[in-house]
């Protein structure tokens, strides 16, 4: 059984009379109520603007406050209440960080971009785990630490790193040359050290 909608507030005419009788034989229900929900969004300041694949719902409104029209955006959430399922570009929207909400078009690339990144990522891990297997080292699986990276080829770098005692002498002795005004000039220049004012 279908059932009928009243398009005019007025008396019906016989044009609506006809539309009615016409939607009510094209549209099944669900489609009718989607066009009632549609119709009556006209007049209603909540303004639908989308949808997330989630089912997430997302309106806006525009009213007045303190004499300047402002613009508020919110969501409905689906089923239970979780930030986290809000993408990315609807939360871009609805900061303001957007002006217009996302086209089905610009999720839908999005998204296919975002299964990329993920299926990049699984290769990558893929080789990284290859290329340790030929190198004959295994990763260590210790839970709670993880290894840090090896620094002997960064310690290298530096020509005195195997004369541990030299340096530390060395550093005394500029200690004691340093003063706050700088000496010499040319090679032999030497800064001073700063001092604050008093």
């Amino acid at each position: 059984m279908y059932t009928t909608v009243v398009f005019s507030v007025r008396i019906k005419t016989n044009f609506t009379v006809k539309l009615e009788k016409i939607l009510t034989e094209i549209l099944p229900p669900k489609s009718m109520s989607k066009l009632w929900a549609r119709f009556a969004g006209l007049f209603s300041s909540n303004n639908f603007v989308g949808i997330d694949k989630v089912g997430n719902r997302y309106f806006k409104n525009i009213g007045e406050l303190d004499g300047v029209m402002k613009e508020k955006r919110w969501v409905t959430f689906k089923g239970e209440e979780d930030p986290t399922s809000i993408p990315v570009e609807w939360i871009c929207w609805l900061n303001g960080q957007r002006k217009n909400a996302p086209t089905p078009e610009e999720m839908a690339e999005l998204e296919a971009r975002r299964e990329f990144v993920k299926l990049n990522i699984a290769r990558l891990k893929k080789e990284e785990e290859e290329r340790m297997a030929k190198d004959g080292k295994r990763k260590a699986t210790n839970i709670g630490k993880a290894d840090g990276p090896d620094l002997k080829s960064f310690v290298q770098q530096f020509p005195d790193a195997s004369k541990g005692d030299t340096k530390a002498e060395a550093s005394d002795t500029q200690h004691e040359k340093r003063s706050s005004e700088p000496t010499g000039s040319g090679e032999s220049f030497r800064p001073g050290t700063w001092q604050p004012p008093t």
